[in-house]
């Protein structure tokens, strides 16, 4: 990964990125005695290749027009915007494989949830980056000035993979693929952003075609953070626990403290809830949508109100599911025996999130410092800066101007830190003139019940139940419920089993019907080989006389 940042022409990005590539798939297949995880390293295999070929394809396309295969030729080509639109989307397609956009995103959940947790860590948090980046220096270094309507393609797709991401992140119940499916809206809020930085670039207004982009590498950068954090989280509780599914979760934070107390701080940042990084790289993409009044086109005007309404319902969305995932793994009690009986990850592991969770809060008070460090990168890479942003020092950010909007970070962390502190004292107070009070506490009435126990809580398919009878066109799902009876009374159920999968629609739309030509054509290819040599001998006649006819 670090080679691929440091290649400064084709020849040397193509190594470092298969390299890349390859590693990572031996990373994927470390436990290579499961089928399932040999199948998911295969998919990222072949999709990585895949979208290798594209990359190189349009890279073909412009070292064509030059003789040198440097950043530096590339950049001075002149390309017809026929040849340009060609180069971009197969760059579009190529980058776009590696990063997970829908329908090209189907490696991920299949990936992650089989490689080791510190591993799906980083390719989620760092990999799937090196693909953004090499879709950013692509499209706004070596092409150059990118097209409007380019950037419209890449908010439609930017949208549509961050919807679907979060509607099939709350139906999964295994924690690793529901990170994986973020990993997919995540990515698609950044093409939000880059899109938006496109349509304004190509537009003629370059000070909001910045600020899109700040938006958009703030988010990569804060992405890096959460998810990281989350994937260790979730490696932590799978080490302890040895269960992936959320129904068998439950109770954890009186087990791992300080586990549950980072996992909600990525939870909360992943949210985009302040004072946290997430909210901030967000509120800039949402205030970069907010100026589509400024330009000229209907269309246009008409489109990014659009998405902007499809992010805030995204971000939604994220928070429900993530209220589902901390509820269900660390409230209430446990489902599974030994979950009852973990206990806290080795100090090392918790130092680990402590760091995440801390960067998480760093980036997200102090928006300001990380803008300006932002904005060097920008002004390097298309020549502009966005000084207004800073204008006001560190206390205040402001995107567009003052009188349009301002965020002060601090001030809201100080306001939280007001607020948590008067309850506490509010608190301790209470409990200090009721212990000294005549007041016996009891449990309450259980209605003859019993005590409570973990199966008269939320499941987790009971938590989305609404989400998915709304959003029921969306999914594909396949359930079954299973009755076993009493042997001692056969009409007397004694266990009822709910069972549920969501299958990904995008299988059957896109890749099995090519999976089914490619069968079908090769079966049509087997055809030849009839076991005759007389056979043999006339195709190798066949194809001599036509690479003569060729050369002649």
């Amino acid at each position: 990964m670090q080679l691929v940042v440091l290649a400064d022409d084709t020849f040397a990005f193509m190594i470092a990125w298969e390299l890349m590539s390859v590693s990572s798939y031996l990373l994927v297949a470390y436990e290579h005695h499961e089928s399932a995880n040999r199948r998911a390293a295969f998919i990222y295999l072949l999709m990585a290749q895949i979208g290798a070929v594209l990359i190189l394809l349009a890279f073909g396309v412009m070292s064509g027009f030059g003789s040198d295969l440097s950043f530096t030729a590339l950049r001075t080509n002149e390309l017809t915007p026929l040849w340009q639109t060609i180069a971009f989307s197969l760059a579009l397609l190529g980058f776009g494989m590696k990063a997970g956009i829908v329908p090209l995103h189907i490696w991920l959940p299949e990936a992650h949830p089989v490689a080791p947790s510190h591993i799906s860590a980083l390719m989620s948090g760092v990999m799937l980056k090196i693909a953004v980046y090499g879709f950013i220096r692509f499209t706004f270094d070596l092409l150059g000035s990118p097209q409007w309507k380019w950037g419209v393609a890449v908010l439609i797709i930017g949208s549509i993979t961050a919807l679907f991401g979060v509607l099939y992140a709350l139906m999964q119940h295994d924690l690793k693929r529901l990170l994986a499916y973020h990993s997919v809206e995540n990515i698609g809020i950044i093409y939000i952003g880059l899109g938006l930085a496109m349509i304004f670039f190509g537009s003629g207004y370059p000070k909001l075609g910045l600020l899109g982009l700040i938006g958009a590498l703030y988010h990569t950068l804060n992405h890096a953070l959460f998810k990281s954090l989350l994937f260790l989280g979730a490696g932590a509780i799978l080490q302890r626990s040895h269960e992936h599914s959320l129904e068998h979760m439950g109770g954890l934070i009186r087990h791992m403290p300080w586990t549950a107390l980072f996992f909600l701080i990525g939870c909360l940042s992943i949210s985009a809830l302040p004072p946290l990084n997430g909210f901030v790289s967000e509120w800039l993409i949402f205030q970069t949508a907010l100026q589509a009044t400024v330009l000229e086109g209907g269309v246009l005007r008409a489109i990014i109100p659009l998405t902007a309404a499809m992010l805030a319902l995204s971000g939604a969305l994220a928070a429900a599911c993530f209220v589902k995932v901390y509820s269900v793994a660390f409230l209430g009690q446990g489902r599974a025996k030994r979950v009852r009986h973990v206990h806290e990850a080795r100090p090392s592991m918790v130092f680990a999130q402590g760091l995440l969770a801390g960067l998480c809060l760093l980036f997200g008070v102090l928006p300001t410092i990380t803008v300006a460090a932002l904005g060097r990168v920008t002004e390097a890479l298309t020549g502009e800066a966005l000084a207004a942003a800073t204008g006001y020092g560190w206390l205040w950010l402001t995107p567009v101007s003052p009188k349009v909007a301002s965020y002060s970070a601090p001030l809201v962390a100080l306001g939280i830190i007001i607020a948590l502190s008067v309850w506490v004292v509010i608190y301790f107070w209470v409990r200090s003139k009721r212990s000294g009070s005549s007041i016996l506490l009891r449990d309450p009435w259980d209605c003859g019940f019993g005590s409570l126990t973990s199966r008269m809580q939320y499941s987790p398919s009971a938590f989305t139940m609404p989400i998915r009878q709304i959003f029921q066109p969306a999914f594909r799902v396949h359930e079954d419920s299973v009755r076993e009876m009493d042997p001692q009374l056969p009409t007397r159920p004694a266990q009822l089993r709910y069972n549920m999968h969501v299958e990904d629609i995008t299988w059957n739309i896109v890749y099995r019907p090519v999976e089914n030509a490619i069968h079908k054509a090769a079966r049509l290819v087997g055809r030849i080989q009839t076991g005759h040599l007389r056979h043999y001998l006339a195709y190798s006649f066949i194809t001599l006389l036509v690479l003569l006819w060729l050369i002649a």
